[in-house]
């Protein structure tokens, strides 16, 4: 069960914005529908990110407009999104829909 887990939340190598939105949100502990520090972190976690904590912090830095340790809009999610393709090398493109 822990090895279905392992593979539902990993995310494959390209993906919509959409679905990078959605597997972000598995890691909304609180279910407020923003995403904090901690949270990105165990998210990076789960990608086998080296030094995790630290991208999650750096993440945060460029993505958190009003510096309210919370990812929470469109605007900061696109800068995340804009982080994750810069500096965790990942593929995710709009959606033609």
């Amino acid at each position: 069960m822990a090895i279905m887990r392992c593979i539902d939340v990993q995310p494959s190598n390209e993906m919509t914005v959409d679905e990078f939105k959605a597997w972000l949100r598995r890691f909304d502990a609180d279910h407020d529908g923003r995403i904090n520090q901690e949270e990105l972190k165990e998210a990076l976690h789960s990608l086998r990110v080296r030094f995790g904590w630290w991208k999650a912090r750096q993440g945060m830095k460029e993505a958190d407009c009003n510096h309210d340790g919370q990812i929470e809009n469109a605007k900061e999610i696109e800068k995340l999104v804009n982080y994750a393709q810069k500096r965790l090398h990942m593929k995710i493109y709009q959606s033609d829909w």
